[in-house]
């Protein structure tokens, strides 16, 4: 008689990041009560909350993976028009990091390379925030907010170090909406919207969450008014990085979570080839964005090709998902594809545990 599966859970973010949760005791309470046993966070250039991470899975019987998320770049695929896995920019990968070791004292090379991507992206997002208010103000509403203004609000919600704050869009947009609802009564929040948007706005204007997605897409995106391009570390650094603090490159597939599917992924096989040829072994997959019949397909394509597999949730968003994976619609992960995730989150295991003997 086969035992049950485990439960899995390869990839959420933990707050200071921007998160569907408000603590880490959240997080792993939901995890409890949905029986999961391995749980992997996967937040961006600061590690601080995986101390007490760890601690309190511990107390929960529940096995931690500590990974991160880099946003790079591939300047050939970008020069050629190449979508990979971000819908809106050729040449623009995310890549994980998976079982790192090495995160709490990260290596010379590993600081310095943590500091570049995190210098850069806190001054791209200064010059967004500075930009926003200044569409806010010349819509007549003076948000007096600043970059700093926010990670202080940030770090104050989830009671952490500022300095541990690593602002994302989602926050500025976050904090941009809740200071519209503040200064603009819900009777004139539509009109109000529509001068800001520079078009007529079909929003809810009482949706705290589609307002943010609103302001990301209408001022925020690449051509909008507080849009300032990112500053890319390489791929290699990236992959440098990742070995730095000890952990395994994995990559991201979107598949068919991208309409329509990038170059990069549409066919996996050759999907599978390019990763190869970039030296990654690993990949990860975002089942609630797939349907199961094209999960299943990668799934085996790449599983096929010697992939290691592995599958988590994000949570990167206030949408309240379960833990455990499903696919599109809440369709149920397909068992083939279930024990891989499985596999590949048990390897994720034995090499964090290992390399940290070893270490």
């Amino acid at each position: 008689m086969r035992r049950p599966l485990l439960k899995v859970n390869a990839h959420i973010h933990l707050p200071p990041n921007f998160s569907a949760f408000s603590t880490v005791d959240e997080a792993l309470d939901q995890a409890e009560y949905e029986g999961v046993e391995i749980l992997g966070a996967s937040n961006y250039y600061d590690f601080t909350v995986y101390g007490p991470f760890a601690e309190k899975a511990a107390a929960k019987g529940i096995e931690p993976l500590f990974g991160m998320e880099i946003v790079c770049r591939i300047a050939s695929l970008a020069d050629q028009g190449i979508k990979i896995n971000d819908p809106g920019n050729p040449g623009k990968m995310y890549i994980c990091g998976k079982a790192l070791t090495r995160y709490r004292n990260p290596p010379p090379r590993a600081a310095e390379l943590l500091h570049t991507i995190r210098s850069g992206d806190e001054k791209r997002i200064r010059q967004m925030v500075d930009l926003l208010a200044d569409v806010f103000q010349s819509a007549g509403i003076d948000v007096g907010l600043s970059a700093a203004s926010i990670i202080d609000d940030v770090a104050q919600r989830f009671s952490v170090d500022a300095c541990t704050v690593v602002l994302q869009e989602r926050h500025v947009a976050q904090a941009f909406q809740e200071a519209l609802f503040s200064a603009v009564p819900m009777g004139s929040r539509s009109e109000q919207m529509t001068a800001l948007f520079g078009s007529t706005s079909q929003t809810d204007p009482s949706d705290a969450v589609a307002v943010q997605a609103d302001i990301r897409t209408n001022l925020m995106k690449a051509g909008r008014p507080a849009f300032v391009e990112e500053n890319f570390v390489t791929f290699e650094e990236a992959s440098e990085l990742i070995t730095e603090l000890g952990g395994i490159v994995c990559y991201p597939v979107l598949a068919d979570g991208m309409n329509p599917m990038s170059e990069f992924e549409a066919d996996p096989i050759n999907l599978g080839h390019r990763l190869m040829d970039l030296g990654i072994t690993a990949a990860e997959f975002i089942p609630n964005r797939n349907k199961a019949l094209v999960l299943t397909e990668y799934v085996k394509v790449l599983d096929g090709m010697g992939f290691s597999l592995s599958a988590g949730t994000e949570h990167n968003t206030t949408e309240k998902l379960a833990i455990l994976p499903t696919c599109r619609g809440g369709e149920s992960i397909p068992e083939v594809a279930r024990r891989l995730f499985v596999h590949g989150a048990l390897r994720q295991l034995k090499h964090q545990n290992a390399v940290a003997i070893e270490g």
